[in-house]
């Protein structure tokens, strides 16, 4: 099983960087975990509308070009389905079962672009709350490995 995070913008935080490697590392014990960053567009007029969705489009473009036919596509979504960490646990199994490989994509700070949210298998909402693209990476691969141990019996979730 591989297991991909893609991730609009670079990672510049070093604690989490550190986390986000720590989480991969572990998750090699159930799968090949990986992060690709794709790169993010700057905007100069936050306030045009047309500015925010042609970065949407582009960062989706680029996003797109790295998620291949065959993948199960995760879209880290404000509009997704909240789980629970046992039935997120439950929806990764059902998951693996029909697919070899799943891409989480956590879009850029403007959202997803609508071509990614068709391209999207499923759209999952981490939380009510708000966070950094930056923390979320870290949250996405903690509730991945917690999954696992969830799965294969391990007490690690409680």
């Amino acid at each position: 099983m591989n297991v991909t995070i893609l991730a609009i913008g670079k990672m510049k935080d070093k604690a989490l960087l550190q986390l986000q490697e720590e989480y991969c590392k572990r998750l090699k014990a159930f799968c090949t975990a990986q992060v690709i960053e794709v790169k993010d567009e700057p905007c100069e007029h936050e306030d045009r509308a047309s500015e925010i969705t042609a970065i949407r489009e582009k960062e989706g473009e680029r996003a797109l070009e790295k998620i291949k036919d065959g993948d199960y596509c995760v879209l880290l979504d404000l509009r997704g389905k909240m789980y629970s960490s046992e039935t997120f646990a439950k929806a990764l199994s059902g998951i693996m079962q029909g697919a070899s490989s799943i891409v989480f994509v956590i879009a850029g700070s403007y959202g997803p672009s609508e071509a990614l949210i068709r391209r999207a298998n499923a759209r999952w909402k981490l939380s009510d709350l708000t966070f950094t693209h930056l923390m979320t990476r870290v949250l996405v691969l903690e509730q991945i490995y917690r999954a696992f141990m969830i799965n294969t019996g391990r007490t690690y979730h409680k």
